[in-house]
């Protein structure tokens, strides 16, 4: 199983950029596929970006085309790019990563989570 860490949370304003790490350790990455969930004030965890151990990606439709997921097994990081921030995405974000799962945005198809990293934009 692996530990997660995230990094990279910040306040910036409509419109900037930002740019998540996931940091792993005890077992290879490689061998997981990832995801970035967020948890926005008071409401409950979504998922918003996933990578398969091939490189695939998938995007929740409100993220497509400003958000990207990366991933670099030789370093054992997980990125996110965020681009064109706007205040809907203030979350609480978490990297994620699973085995063997049924859907890439059920929580249940991932058994390892970081601890969260603190995005929030401002108007």
């Amino acid at each position: 199983q692996l530990q997660l860490v995230e990094s990279g949370g910040a306040s910036v304003q409509s419109g900037g950029s930002l740019r998540l790490s996931c940091a792993a350790s005890g077992s290879i990455m490689a061998n997981y596929y990832m995801a970035w969930f967020r948890q926005p004030p008071g409401k409950g965890r979504e998922a918003v970006a996933y990578i398969n151990r091939a490189g695939f990606t998938y995007y929740t439709d409100s993220v497509k085309g400003r958000f990207t997921i990366s991933r670099d097994n030789a370093k054992s990081t997980l990125y996110l790019q965020m681009n064109r921030l706007t205040p809907e995405d203030t979350a609480v974000y978490y990297c994620a990563a699973g085995e063997q799962g049924v859907h890439w945005t059920a929580t249940g198809s991932y058994n390892s989570w970081g601890q969260g990293t603190v995005v929030t934009v401002s108007s």
